[in-house]
């Protein structure tokens, strides 16, 4: 295997067996680990696919083609063996329901896996609770609780888990819960979202008021103008990036299994809709390695590789150790899946096409409407001999007379850290900054060069120390002389793409995407609170899902950075992009 070395000190601080803190198996061990394990699973429908199977997944992983989510390379054929990277867990309101989602996420956090929760149903502060006549403290205060647990509960001995908290547009605590974030100390291990409703949309678009409901009561207890709280939540996203806002709504018109419940919260992400006790596991398409010789997309390749990873992740769904039975039962009964891509990018400068470019926006429709149409061929020939998912008969896919064998497909994830494994572009961001240092888990910064970027370099014959320097002082080549006009267009970074073009990247993968796409629009750091406005418009009329926004320098504590300050502020990535 050819892996960087920024990837083998990954592997080896977090993935790897250990026996009394020394290393014990190799990338190679630990892919066939992953491979014989999740192969297992194919003796519950025709043993004679095992040994096939074991090396058809071995290989599209050894080829860095495709990664599962960082849970499946940690866990499978060990122990503990929990594989699903995202879970929503309901929080009920009342003191046993509060504290058994606590208890539940404490043992998805220890596992490796990160969560999502909805604190809507919570009644809001100062409100009645009759059983002791005292008056209840709000959603956000047990957050706190949440919060805390969290901080102490390290996934693996590695890093310290990761939550989504979500609050509706209409709950009477919202306008707290916009706020909170504010003071930089609180809530560090969430990422906040407001769940947007089309009543709310509507209610900005003519500037009216709208209610806000008593989830205990289920009345309208008051009436806020919309507009003040939506001019709320973007002055929040332009101070730190939070809240982020999902489409509740659309997100529930798009439920493959209305039948069974309904999709309240997301994964730490947002890019994972889940019904309450349903858990997902992703798994992500190098897109950087489908390029032939010819700067032509190998298409047949890729479609191989999608059919085999829709069954990877199927397997996975069989083999996985579940932290709850509930758990277990709704995931076992709709069989989610959340295949997506990395390395886009990457293809995108092997194509010679430039992100900003509309030929871009072409490609990503064309490619992920290619793998969601082969991925949805790959399920439903799946459910002609293992069955369709258990809650077919209700779903909209019956109404279709789409018998599949899994109930959601498609996810784009942030790839934080397989995509570094992989040494490819995440997701489908641009690149944040052609040449950057980054801090890989405890170690010092690290410099880093984008591959393909140094190939072009390269063949161009101006890959020189000096250059790189200046490249990496900047983060970006626009306006060095020594770079031609035609590598500076195709050589873009986060920061020279106008916020416009980044929602129309995240919609076209929306397209033909099951659940949702994670993508952050950044911002220089001058933008005005305008500007995030119309972003945050922009997504809604488009089909987005959500909207997470980063304007440049509004945070500390950055994940990557460029040598030297720029824009007013060190350049930095939105900060859930470090919780995968």
């Amino acid at each position: 295997m050819e892996l960087s070395q920024a990837a083998k000190a990954i592997l080896e601080k977090r993935y790897l067996k250990k026996k009394y803190g020394q290393v014990i198996e190799t990338p190679e061990d630990m892919f066939r680990r992953v491979a014989n394990n999740i192969a297992m699973a194919e003796e519950n429908y025709c043993k004679h696919h095992v040994a096939e199977m074991t090396e058809a997944f071995f290989q599209i992983m050894t080829r860095l083609e495709f990664l599962p989510n960082s849970p499946t390379l940690m866990n499978a054929g060990r122990d503990l063996q929990q594989l699903s990277a995202c879970f929503v867990i309901p929080v009920e309101d009342s003191i046993e329901g509060i504290f058994d989602a606590l208890k539940v996420a404490a043992l998805i956090h220890k596992s490796g896996g990160g969560t999502g929760f909805s604190f809507s149903r919570l009644r809001p502060k100062n409100d009645t609770v009759q059983t002791t006549g005292g008056v209840a403290s709000g959603p956000l205060s047990f957050m706190k609780i949440f919060n805390v647990a969290t901080e102490e509960i390290k996934q693996g001995g590695a890093r310290r888990g990761a939550n989504m908290a979500i609050l509706r547009v209409d709950h009477p605590d919202i306008l707290d819960f916009i706020k909170a974030k504010k003071d930089a100390t609180k809530y560090t291990n969430f990422n906040f979202s407001v769940a947007i409703t089309d009543e709310f949309m509507q209610a900005v678009a003519v500037n009216t008021t709208y209610g806000l409901r008593n989830p205990h009561t289920n009345k309208i207890v008051t009436e806020l103008l919309a507009t003040d709280v939506y001019n709320a939540i973007i002055d929040m996203a332009w101070h730190n990036g939070e809240p982020g806002v999902v489409f509740i709504d659309r997100i529930n018109g798009a439920n493959p299994t209305p039948h069974v419940g309904y999709i309240e919260s997301t994964n730490p992400c947002g890019e994972q809709p889940l019904l309450p006790y349903e858990s997902c596991n992703l798994g992500s398409i190098n897109l950087a390695k489908f390029v032939n010789d010819n700067k032509e997309i190998d298409w047949e390749r890729l479609k191989y590789v999608t059919g085999t990873a829709v069954q990877f992740l199927d397997n996975v769904i069989d083999m996985n150790q579940y932290p709850l039975e509930s758990i277990a039962e709704v995931t076992k009964g709709n069989r989610k899946i959340g295949l997506g891509v990395m390395g886009f990018t990457d293809m995108l400068i092997q194509l010679g096409v430039g992100y900003a470019e509309d030929r871009a926006v072409e490609i990503a429709e064309q490619v992920m409407g290619f793998i969601h149409t082969e991925a949805r061929n790959a399920s439903k020939e799946l459910a002609t001999w293992r069955g369709a998912f258990p809650n077919y008969k209700g779903s909209i896919y019956e109404q279709q007379g789409l018998p599949l064998r899994n109930a959601t497909l498609t996810t784009i994830a942030p790839t934080g850290t397989i995509s570094m494994i992989a040494d490819c572009s995440s997701g489908i961001e641009p690149l944040y900054a052609l040449a950057y240092k980054r801090k890989i888990i405890d170690e010092e910064s690290d410099m880093q060069i984008n591959q393909h970027v140094k190939k072009l370099l390269e063949e161009h014959g101006i890959n020189n120390k000096n250059l790189l320097e200046r490249i990496s002082e900047r983060g970006s080549v626009q306006g060095i002389n020594e770079i031609p006009l035609e590598l500076q267009k195709l050589l873009v970074t986060a920061h020279d793409i106008t916020p416009k073009q980044h929602v129309r990247m995240q919609a076209a993968f929306q397209k033909y995407t099951d659940n949702a796409v994670s993508k952050t629009v950044n911002f220089p750091s001058n933008a005005s609170k305008g500007d995030i406005a119309k972003v945050f418009n922009l997504a809604y009329e488009t089909g987005c899902k959500g909207i997470t926004v980063y304007r440049d320098g509004s945070r500390l504590g950055q994940i990557l950075q460029v040598s030297s300050v720029t824009n007013g502020g060190y350049m930095q990535t939105c900060p859930k992009c470090a919780s995968d």
